[in-house]
């Protein structure tokens, strides 16, 4: 049993089981699935929920619902993770996203940005000016890229160690950065509130100066590092969940998404001097705070994942329309094209090159990995379209979803160019 979780887990499974279940359920009997997706946990409270206003925008209450409690509380663990590999790839010496080696990836994430954007854009314009003006706020919905199964994919198309590979994640990474960008400034829950925001980065502040950088200060030249290690051993992880709390709640008052309301903490935790990588086994050795809460959290995360796929899946098959073939044309055409054209631009004009035993098929294969949204496509169109027409989003959703069609595409195209997968 624990080999099969563990393969489940490792894949992200549990997520496209989660979907598939939701997906059933909506056909079968919609009117069942929406009455638990949207039933009420606790009703008219002040601390926790969708928010419920007054006429002159003092809230009144919240209403804490089981979709709120999945998008918009757990899966702010999800991205926690997503935000650890970030913060590792940019703060550590060694980081992926560091020096000149990052530059290739980076620039490629321009046009893994850009490419969907425009033709999102270019297809919703096409339905007419009725129909972009109901789909131009779902600009972002064609961004993200799904790190796990892109992984997943690229492992069967390239190998374990093929270079693309690396180029792959590092691009990946680099896009879920930009998302978490995106999903807080474009996509505000409600008027900003700076009181509320300054409180989220204050208590991670206070808790990173009191609990990690006054201990370490007064270890220096101290290999033994007492101090640090007895704050560790009197409080733990304790110190982190109680700031983390109050990022998130600070989060949910200041208007930004506050699935996003774990990240100030992040850079606050205890971390390793180096980092092995997303999914590295090797990681689990590292016994810093910081690893060692990441990989306690791996299982909660995965059911986490399949309970936010089984509450946001659930769309019907009816439901393909203009949205749908916008979200699906910005992922698997602007993507490929974006990621390509300007990988090209910084490997030859730019001189940067691409990492020795990739080449220009590799490049145009891993645009088209990338092409691959769901989890995070998913959840960008539930935040674009949380206040506009029900049958928009799911439409979007629809095609967040049948962007799995970039694995299939990507297989084929490796095929086609001979790509071949090297150990």
């Amino acid at each position: 049993m624990y080999r099969v979780w563990n393969f489940l887990s490792s894949y992200s499974l549990l997520l496209v089981i989660g979907a598939i279940i939701a997906l059933l359920w909506a056909n079968i009997d919609h009117h069942s699935y929406e009455a638990i997706v949207e039933f009420v946990i606790w009703d008219h409270n002040k601390w926790i929920g969708h928010a419920h206003y007054d006429a002159s925008g003092v809230l009144e209450y919240r209403t804490l619902t089981l979709h709120y409690l999945v998008n918009d509380v757990l899966m702010a663990l999800f991205f926690a993770m997503a935000g650890k590999e970030v913060w590792e790839a940019v703060i550590l010496k060694d980081g992926s996203l560091r020096g000149k080696k990052a530059l290739a990836p980076l620039i490629a994430t321009i046009g893994g940005m850009l490419g969907p954007i425009l033709i999102y854009l270019v297809i919703a314009a096409a339905f007419g000016s009725t129909t972009y003006d109901a789909l131009k706020n779902g600009w972002a919905v064609p961004t993200a890229t799904d790190i796990a199964f892109s992984y997943l994919v690229g492992r069967v198309i390239f190998g374990a160690g093929h270079p693309a590979i690396r180029f792959l994640l590092l691009l990946a990474i680099a896009d879920d950065a930009a998302g978490l960008i995106i999903l807080a400034v474009a996509y505000p829950q409600a008027p900003l509130q700076l009181g509320w925001l300054l409180m989220s980065f204050g208590a991670a502040f206070a808790v990173f100066m009191i609990f990690n950088e006054l201990p370490r200060r007064k270890d220096r030249g101290n290999q033994e590092r007492p101090h640090s290690t007895a704050m560790r051993k009197r409080f733990g992880v304790w110190p982190y969940v109680v700031g983390g709390l109050i990022s998130w709640f600070g989060f949910q008052n200041a208007g930004i998404h506050p699935a996003l309301g774990l990240l100030p903490i992040i850079p606050a935790i205890p971390h390793a001097d180096r980092a092995f990588g997303i999914f590295a086994d090797a990681e689990r050795h590292l016994t810093d705070l910081l690893n060692t809460i990441e990989h306690a959290l791996k299982m909660p995360v995965e059911i986490v994942l399949f309970l936010f796929g089984l509450c946001n899946a659930g769309v019907a098959f009816t439901s393909m329309g203009s949205a749908t073939w916008a979200v699906l044309g910005g992922l698997l055409i602007g993507k490929p094209l974006g990621i390509f054209l300007m990988g090209w631009i910084a490997a030859v004009p730019m001189k940067l090159g691409l990492p020795e035993g990739m080449d220009m098929r590799d490049l145009f294969i891993v645009g088209v990995i990338a092409s691959i949204g769901f989890t995070v496509s998913l959840f960008v169109a539930v935040a674009a379209f949380k206040t506009g027409s029900v049958e928009v989003q799911d439409a979007a959703k629809m095609g967040a979803l049948l962007s799995f069609a970039g694995a299939i595409l990507a297989i084929a195209t490796a095929r086609i160019l001979k790509v071949r997968a090297t150990e």
